[in-house]
């Protein structure tokens, strides 16, 4: 698979979780999915992203920056929302803010296999 091909498969995935079409998620992640080192397999990974729509309702990923080294992607993805209650253990109950998530992902015969992800905590503690 070639490094465009990948992107591509990962742009639809973004798509993907921007419908909110979970019934879709598994042709693009791995049933055997671990999210920063924590075995979740697709159900446990469709929970925290359902979980995560529930929190954040106006959550929608917007890709800033897409590296691609086949089997890996590296990305950068921003988000302006406004999460429900607390988020992160931080008290934001509805105010907007805007902060960025920096993933790295694997890929296993053409699906989501690993994810690592670092959530910029110190830019939405700035604005609150």
């Amino acid at each position: 698979m070639t490094g465009s091909d990948l992107a591509d498969i990962y742009r639809d995935y973004i798509a993907c979780l921007n419908r909110q079409d979970w019934p879709a998620l598994g042709q693009f992640v791995h049933d055997d999915v671990a999210h920063n080192a924590r075995p979740f397999g697709l159900s446990g990974y469709r929970a925290m992203l359902e979980q995560d729509f529930r929190s954040i309702p106006d959550l929608h990923f917007k890709i800033e920056l897409v590296v691609c080294e086949p089997p890996h992607i590296a990305s950068r993805l921003k988000f302006d929302c406004t999460p429900a209650g607390k988020f992160l253990g931080l008290d934001v109950n509805g105010r907007r803010v805007s902060f960025c998530e920096h993933v790295f992902y694997q890929f296993r015969d053409g699906k989501i296999r690993h994810v690592w992800s670092i959530i910029d905590k110190p830019a939405i503690e700035a604005q609150l």
